[in-house]
């Protein structure tokens, strides 16, 4: 099988170089109609859901691990922080490692550290464990694969249409919640969580033959120009890629922009990943939904995400995207202002509502975020990105710890919601005064 596969991408390569190797002959082959730049978008498409798979295991597992162990909220709280930490502050390296050792072996060495992480977690008894399972190898394996990735991927492969397939990659993340969720969830309640963990590494182990086989590290590979661009030779290998990744963040961190951007992207993280992701399903809970009935409604947030999420791409392309970030977070605190209202034990039309509009929003704000990392950074952008994305996580890490806290706390997730909903409104603000690319290079030059 891998083998009928390899054969037909080096075929597919052929043929795709073929006008470029024999400009004179007198009746070239005519191109495929699509271009080897959707071949590897949709590789990398692929890849994140597969990677994605962990991402819905943690809200499903609180209440299991808590009753199991008997470990606290906080505790579980703690190693999904740690994961989403280090996801977030290894993707800004796993981004200049690629531009070292190649697109194909980082990301396979990150699936593989996935499954490891999944699997070993199996056999835990102690806390501890949860934290260096789930958290370090889950989390190093998860940031290598992050959005950092997709910049990467659109950055060497697309020139036209550069916000679409930003949106689609970012749709990835959401697509895997879609296929996973209520697959772990229906697993958890019929087998207990520990199947769950295997079935999440079996899904990272299978995406490996796919990307090792027809990813390519950059358009020059196989004689191509990048879509809708014109042909540059690949550059040579990227050495001392940890101190390129680091002075790249200085020089970042000079400029307002900057901050701005991360500040932002941190709100996004806390009210997506730190709190819906993670403590909706326990909340919903508390109210005496079940379990089944709460990923449900998640993997209903992954359906709209991708809808929402490549509209987003689309309107990156033609409008400001400092604006569009402003509606989006707005949008995002108002809907979070009402979600304590809206719990319930069965699942009522207001929820549903909520459930929609949160899933267009969701990750709607990475393709102009992208975009201004772009416009404001040019050839850096994807490792500021991953700075950016770090920033996410970081939000998002302390948010599924506090949320966890505070519902050790307070018995609710109630005060949880209202500040998320108040960060978003900050977050709307702080979109409104960022710079366009040429004020930012004059202030930070003078």
């Amino acid at each position: 099988m891998t083998e009928t596969i390899e054969s037909a991408a080096r075929e597919d390569d052929r043929r795709q170089t073929q006008p470029q190797t024999q400009p004179h002959e007198a009746h070239p082959r005519r191109r495929p109609r699509i271009h080897r730049a959707w071949i590897v978008a949709a590789v990398t498409f692929v890849t994140i859901i597969g990677g994605a798979a962990f991402n819905s295991l943690p809200g499903l597992l609180i209440d299991p691990l808590h009753t199991e162990f008997g470990w606290s909220r906080g505790e579980i709280g703690l190693a999904v922080s740690i994961d989403m930490a280090l996801y977030g502050l290894t993707a800004p390296f796993a981004a200049a490692l690629m531009d070292r050792f190649g697109i194909r072996r980082v990301v396979a060495a990150a699936l593989t550290l996935v499954a490891a992480g999944a699997l070993a977690s199996v056999w835990m008894t102690a806390s501890w464990q949860l934290m260096i399972y789930w958290g370090l190898l889950v989390g190093l394996g998860t940031g290598s694969m992050a959005l950092a990735f997709a910049a990467t991927v659109t950055n060497r492969w697309f020139v036209a249409r550069r916000g679409l397939v930003t949106g689609i990659l970012t749709a990835a993340g959401a697509s895997g919640q879609l296929v996973f969720l209520p697959l772990c969830a229906w697993i958890v309640d019929e087998h207990g969580w520990r199947p769950a963990s295997v079935t999440v590494a079996l899904a990272a182990l299978v995406v490996v033959p796919f990307v090792w086989l027809l990813m390519r590290d950059h358009p020059a590979d196989v004689g191509l120009a990048p879509y809708g661009g014109v042909y540059v030779e690949k550059p040579a290998p990227a050495r001392g890629a940890a101190r390129r990744t680091v002075s790249v963040l200085f020089k970042a961190a000079r400029t307002g922009p900057f901050w701005l951007l991360a500040g932002t992207f941190a709100i996004c993280g806390a009210s997506t990943n730190g709190l819906i992701r993670t403590h909706f399903v326990p909340s919903a809970h508390d109210h005496g939904m079940p379990i089944t009935a709460a990923a449900s409604l998640l993997a209903v947030i992954g359906v709209f995400d991708v809808i929402g999420t490549i509209f987003s791409g689309w309107l990156t392309d033609r409008f400001d995207a400092r604006r569009l970030l402003a509606v989006y977070y707005a949008l995002r605190g108002i809907s979070l202002l009402f979600l304590p209202m809206l719990m319930a034990p069965d699942v009522r039309p207001p929820m549903v509502f909520f459930i929609v509009f949160y899933g267009l929003d969701w990750v709607a704000t990475v393709p102009p975020t992208l975009a201004l990392c772009r416009e404001q950074y040019g050839e850096d952008s994807a490792i500021v990105f991953g700075w950016v994305l770090a920033s996410h996580q970081v939000g998002a890490a302390v948010v599924a710890f506090l949320g966890g806290v505070a519902r050790d706390v307070f018995g609710s997730y109630d005060v949880v919601w209202y500040a998320s909903g108040a960060l978003c409104a900050v977050a709307a603000l702080m979109s409104l005064v960022i710079r366009r690319a040429r004020a930012a290079s004059e202030a930070a030059s003078g």
